[in-house]
């Protein structure tokens, strides 16, 4: 059975908030994760509601007999996020362009249910998101470690600008972009 995917603004999206934390709740709930205050269900509910003022704010849920499986969202990247600058001259010249111009779609959260997983809905969503977009690039930031994401980005064809942390007590990060959808 196929997934019903539809796209949301940032109010649709405020009405979905139970159900997106709710998967969060469930893809999160496994270590190294666990007990780590910026995973928590707080934080990332705190994080999101956060996201929805964002310029171009979108998600894109996949649902399976009425029940979100898995989503994505994401906005355009502010060239000014710290994650990003903090990148320097690792950024090409024509990243940092594409930023000034508000032309790369920063992807924030891709997320399936466990049960859900290593059947291609998470490059099913990730596709469905970048196609509707009109930035032309698409950065991300990706635990260095999770080499299950890590691995299918890199498979997707992201390339590593270089590693960031988000906060003094985030884990590690590698940013990366794809470009030209």
């Amino acid at each position: 059975m196929d997934p019903e995917l539809q796209r949301h603004d940032a109010q649709s999206a405020k009405a979905l908030l139970p159900e997106l934390v709710d998967v969060y709740a469930t893809v999160y709930d496994t270590p190294p994760y666990v007990g780590d205050p910026f995973f928590s269900v707080e934080s990332f509910r705190s994080r999101l509601e956060a996201a929805f003022d964002s310029e171009g704010f979108e998600t894109v849920t996949a649902r399976l007999d009425g029940h979100i499986v898995g989503y994505v969202h994401g906005a355009t990247l502010p060239n000014d996020k710290p994650w990003w600058t903090s990148l320097s001259t690792r950024r090409p010249t024509q990243l940092q362009d594409l930023a000034n111009s508000k032309g790369i779609f920063w992807l924030r959260e891709l997320m399936v249910l466990p049960t859900h997983q290593n059947h291609g809905l998470g490059r099913q969503i990730h596709d469905t998101v970048i196609s509707g977009r009109e930035e032309k690039v698409t950065a991300l930031t990706c635990i260095v470690d999770n080499q299950p994401a890590h691995d299918a980005y890199v498979r997707w064809g992201y390339k590593i600008l270089g590693q960031i942390k988000h906060a003094p007590e985030s884990p590690v990060y590698d940013a990366m972009y794809l470009a030209s959808h």
